[in-house]
C-alpha cells in the first residue's frame, strides 16, 4: 500500500484539507499506516496534480482560507483498481522476538524492563482503541463480543468496515498483551531459576 491509498480511503470518508489529514492519521489511521504532515502535504500537492483530488479554497473568519481536498473521478479508479489487486499476506518483523530469542544467550532477566515498557505502549493503545471505540460507535459492547458489532441499527457501511478495522487492532492488542505477560512470567522464572 502507498500512502496514496490511505490518504484516498481518508478523504472519501470525509473531505478535509492537509492539517485535518494530518490529525486523521494521528488519530486513527497511523496505527496502521503512519506518515508525517510533511510527507502528507507533499503527497496531497502530487495527487492534486496527477487529477486523483481536488481541492478547494474554504475561506475562514479571522483566518487565513483552508485548501479542502476531495477525491476526483480519477483518483476513486486508482483506489477501485488497487482494491482489486491481489495483496501478499505481511509478513511481520519484530525486533523484540528476535531479542528475546537471543536472552537465552545472555541473561534473561536483563530483557524484563524492555517488555514492560513494551507493555505499557500496548496498554495505552488498547486504551486508545477502546476509547476511540466509545467515542465513535457508542452502541457496541467489545468486551462481550468481538466477533460483531453490537448496535442496534444498521451502520452504513463504511462505519461497519472503520469498525471492524478497529476490532482487528483491539484484538492485536489483546494477543499482543497475552503474548507479553506470557513472556515476562517466563522471564521472570529464568531469573529465578539462575
Amino acid at each position: 500500500m502507498a500512502i496514496e491509498h490511505a490518504i484516498l480511503v481518508s478523504l472519501l470518508e470525509k473531505p478535509g484539507s492537509g492539517y485535518e489529514l494530518a490529525r486523521r492519521f494521528e488519530r486513527s489511521i497511523g496505527y496502521f499506516w503512519t506518515a508525517s504532515h510533511q510527507q502528507i502535504y507533499r503527497v496531497l500537492k502530487r495527487m492534486e496534480n496527477d487529477g486523483w483530488v481536488d481541492v478547494r479554497d474554504v475561506p475562514q473568519q479571522g483566518r487565513p482560507d483552508k485548501k479542502e481536498y476531495t477525491v476526483a473521478d480519477l483518483g476513486q479508479a486508482v483506489l477501485s483498481s488497487w482494491l482489486h489487486e491481489p495483496i501478499e499476506p505481511e509478513s511481520i518483523r519484530h525486533d523484540l522476538a528476535v531479542k528475546i530469542r537471543g536472552a537465552a544467550f545472555d541473561d534473561p532477566a536483563a530483557l524484563i524492563h524492555e517488555v514492560e515498557r513494551h507493555r505499557r505502549a500496548h496498554t495505552e493503545r488498547l486504551a486508545h482503541y477502546l476509547a476511540g471505540e466509545e467515542r465513535d460507535f457508542p452502541d457496541t459492547d467489545t468486551e462481550a463480543d468481538t466477533e460483531a458489532p453490537a448496535a442496534p441499527g444498521p451502520l452504513d457501511a463504511g462505519r461497519e468496515l472503520q469498525h471492524v478495522v478497529l476490532r482487528g487492532g483491539i484484538a492485536y492488542e489483546r494477543m499482543t498483551l497475552a503474548w507479553l505477560d506470557d513472556v515476562l512470567t517466563t522471564l521472570h522464572r529464568l531469573a529465578a531459576e539462575r
